[in-house]
């Protein structure tokens, strides 16, 4: 070989290895809060809730999985109720299964948003000030604990993403068969992705909530805080009554990674839903007195208009109410544990949509 061949090649073999390195280094830092993830890495830690007053305060752990190469910041928040396990232990064993260096764009997760009722085993409430994170967003700086973890994960995950999904599953006292929710509460555009991503999570059920706020002030819930913001999002239900059961698991996992690869942030294709179910109207029927839930129906079959959902009791075991479905439909949940206070919910109905 000529020298200048050679030292062609070697020129072109130099370039070669320093080219990944030069793309790492067009790549900044990724930093929520205190933590911080270069370029092809994953960080963990927590974002600190300061106290308030008597209040005292809380931690959210979190880990970035940023890419080494240029996409979309996915937002996941799992937790936000503290006893719907499966989505929780689901996002903790995920990160170890996404490649960072492989990944293009930033994953935002946030294992437990409501530390204070994962550690207290607490249903829908706070131990602390006994609010439902999922109905005080997009928080308050000075306001009590769960508003204050609301404004810290609007802040910090929220507006710091493209794209947001909300991993709930029936609470510690609730049987659910799987489905997602559909808010078309922002712009045409958004409501538009957001459908899409619903149907590229997999989960054949979606509920249409026409009855979310486009206030981006009057958000209430984590994903119409995004909607509301211009920023594509959903809900989706994958487990219950506070069991962790590899079924539930494995289907938010599987809807995560289709959106990784929706989104192109990984390669391959998405296993959307081929024939989703549309829920177009749905109920929850509420205690209207505190006491003893018995339900007569199970979770993901169909029930007549009036059929019989369950039976509410004094603690003395008197019926106080027969709970009667108010349409034909599917009961996407009812509550599998005895105790309820006025106003809880002790079933869903949905009603499926005739044609799409």
């Amino acid at each position: 070989m000529h020298l200048w061949n050679r030292r062609l090649l070697q020129f072109l073999v130099l370039i070669g290895l320093f080219l990944p390195v030069a793309a790492l280094a067009q790549r900044r830092d990724f930093s929520i809060g205190p933590v911080t993830a270069a370029p092809g890495t994953r960080a963990s830690g927590f974002l600190e809730v300061p106290a308030r007053g008597a209040e005292p305060g809380t931690r959210i752990p979190l880990t970035i999985i940023h890419g080494a190469k240029a996409g979309p910041v996915l937002g996941l928040v799992a937790g936000t109720h503290g006893y719907e396990y499966a989505p929780i232990v689901a996002m903790q064993r995920f990160p170890a299964k996404v490649d960072a260096k492989e990944l293009a764009g930033t994953i935002i997760l946030v294992h437990i948003a409501n530390m204070p009722s994962f550690l207290g085993r607490t249903i829908y409430y706070s131990p602390v000030d006994n609010k439902n994170l999922n109905r005080v967003y997009p928080g308050k700086a000075d306001g009590t604990l769960s508003e204050r973890i609301a404004e810290i994960i609007t802040r910090e995950v929220i507006d710091k993403s493209n794209y947001v999904v909300d991993l709930h599953c029936g609470d510690g006292n609730e049987s659910l068969r799987p489905y997602s929710y559909w808010m078309p509460s922002g712009t045409p555009e958004v409501n538009a992705q957001s459908r899409e991503m619903n149907i590229t999570f997999g989960l054949d059920h979606i509920v249409i909530d026409n009855e979310r706020s486009g206030d981006p002030a009057k958000s209430v819930y984590t994903a119409n805080t995004a909607i509301t913001r211009g920023k594509p999002a959903i809900t989706t239900e994958t487990g219950g009554i506070g069991q962790v059961d590899a079924e539930s698991m494995d289907l938010a996992e599987a809807g995560v990674f289709n959106l990784l690869r929706h989104f192109k942030m990984l390669p391959g294709e998405p296993k959307r839903a081929a024939h989703p179910i549309w829920i177009d109207q749905n109920e929850v029927l509420r205690a209207v007195e505190t006491g003893t839930f018995h339900a007569r129906a199970k979770a993901g079959s169909f029930i007549a208009e009036g059929g019989v959902l369950g039976v509410l009791t004094d603690f003395f075991g008197k019926t106080i109410q027969e709970i009667r479905a108010p349409f034909s439909g599917l009961i996407l949940y009812v509550v599998a544990t005895p105790p309820v206070n006025q106003g809880e919910p002790l079933a869903m109905v949905g009603r499926v949509k005739k044609s799409d």
